[in-house]
C-alpha cells in the first residue's frame, strides 16, 4: 500500500514561553462560544498526526488514550509520544487549556484521543491511517466516551479504496472527519491540486488562509474544498514543552476539528438531541463568510463562529423597528 506522509510545513519560530490567545482562535471567534459550550467538554477528538507529547504543560489532562501504530519506539503500541512536533502542535490549536499561561485551543475543555500513523521523519504507510481510523471508529472510552471527529493533517497523491471505505465507515458513525488540503498549491484558483484523504467528498477539506484573510500561496485548491480556517503562523504547543509557530494547511485543519466540538455541543443543547454527522456538517458552515476567492479556492469561505449570533442580533433590531 502506498506511502503517506506528513503534508510539508514550515517552522517559523520556535519560543519558550508565551501567555496568548493564539490569532487564529481568535479570528475563528471560538471565544464566542466557549460559555455556550463549556468549551467543547465531553467531546473526544481523534488526531491522526505523529503523536503528541503529553506531558507538554498546556496539555496534561486534555488527553484521554491514545495508540502508536508505526514502529518507532520498536513498534510499542502504548507509546504515542511525539518525535517529530507536528502531531503535537495540531493538539495544542484543537485543546491547548485555558490556564492564564501559554496558548489555548479552540475547545479547551475537549479530549483528544492521539493516534500516531507518522514517524518522526513525517512518513507512515496508509496501512497505519487505515487502522487508525478504524481504531478511532469503534473505540470506547473508561466512561463510555465515543469519538466525535477525526483531525487528520496528513496525505498522500494516490486515492485508496480501502481509505475512503473506512472514512465512509467512521461518518456513517456520526464522526466528522476533517482533513487538510495540502501544501501543493500555486496560488492560483484554477489550476488544481489533490491530495487524499482530502480530497474525499465525505470529508471536510480544508484549506489555509492568512491572518490578513488572504489565502494562503501554498494551500491546495479543488472542488471538493469546504471552507478555509488561518494556516499561517500559527502559535501552538510544540516540544520539550515549548511553543512554535507553523505554517501549512496542517495548521488550519485543527482549528475546524476543535470548532465542531464546539459546535456539537451547541447544537445538542439548542435541538434537546444528538445531531447527525451531516446535521453537524450544516452548523459549520453556515458559520462561514466569503472572502471573494472562487469557491475552488475557499469552498463556502472563512468560519466565523459568531456569525450565526450577529445575524440574530441583526435581524433583532430589524423586526423591533417594523
Amino acid at each position: 500500500m502506498s506511502e503517506a506522509k506528513l503534508i510539508p510545513f514550515q517552522v517559523e519560530e520556535v519560543v519558550e514561553t508565551t501567555s496568548e490567545v493564539p490569532r487564529g482562535v481568535e479570528v475563528i471567534e471560538a471565544p464566542a462560544l466557549w460559555e455556550r459550550t463549556n468549551q467543547g467538554k465531553g467531546t473526544v477528538i481523534a488526531v491522526i498526526d505523529t503523536g503528541c507529547q503529553t506531558d507538554h504543560p498546556e496539555l496534561e489532562g486534555r488527553i484521554i488514550g491514545g495508540r502508536n501504530f508505526t514502529p518507532d519506539y520498536d513498534g510499542d503500541e502504548s507509546n504515542f509520544s511525539d518525535n517529530n512536533g507536528h502531531g503535537t502542535h495540531v493538539a495544542g490549536t484543537i485543546a491547548a487549556i485555558e490556564n492564564g499561561t501559554g496558548v489555548v485551543g479552540v475547545a479547551p475543555q475537549s479530549k483528544l484521543l492521539i493516534l500516531k500513523v507518522l514517524s518522526g521523519e513525517g512518513s507512515g504507510n496508509m496501512e497505519w491511517i487505515i487502522d487508525a481510523i478504524e481504531y478511532a471508529t469503534d473505540w470506547t472510552g473508561p466512561e463510555g466516551e465515543r469519538v466525535n471527529v477525526i483531525s487528520m493533517s496528513l496525505g498522500g497523491p494516490d486515492d485508496i479504496p480501502e481509505l475512503q471505505k473506512s472514512i465512509q465507515r467512521a461518518i456513517q458513525k456520526d464522526i466528522s472527519v476533517v482533513c487538510a488540503a495540502g501544501n501543493s498549491g500555486d496560488g492560483r484558483g484554477d489550476t488544481p491540486e489533490y491530495g487524499y484523504p482530502g480530497a474525499y467528498n465525505e470529508v471536510i477539506q480544508v484549506g489555509a488562509i492568512d491572518f490578513d484573510l488572504n489565502l494562503a500561496d501554498f494551500t491546495n485548491t479543488n472542488n471538493e474544498i469546504d471552507l478555509v480556517a488561518p494556516g499561517v503562523q500559527i502559535l501552538s504547543t510544540y516540544l520539550d514543552g515549548k511553543y512554535a509557530r507553523l505554517s501549512g494547511t496542517s495548521m488550519a485543519t485543527p482549528h475546524i476539528s476543535g470548532a465542531i466540538a464546539l459546535l456539537i455541543n451547541l447544537s445538542s443543547s439548542q435541538f434537546q438531541r444528538e445531531m447527525t454527522e451531516s446535521e453537524i456538517f450544516s452548523q459549520l458552515i453556515k458559520r462561514t463568510v466569503t472572502l471573494g476567492n472562487s469557491k475552488v479556492a475557499e469552498g463556502n469561505g472563512m468560519l466565523a463562529l459568531g456569525l450565526q449570533d450577529k445575524l440574530e442580533e441583526l435581524f433583532g433590531i430589524y423586526n423591533q423597528k417594523l
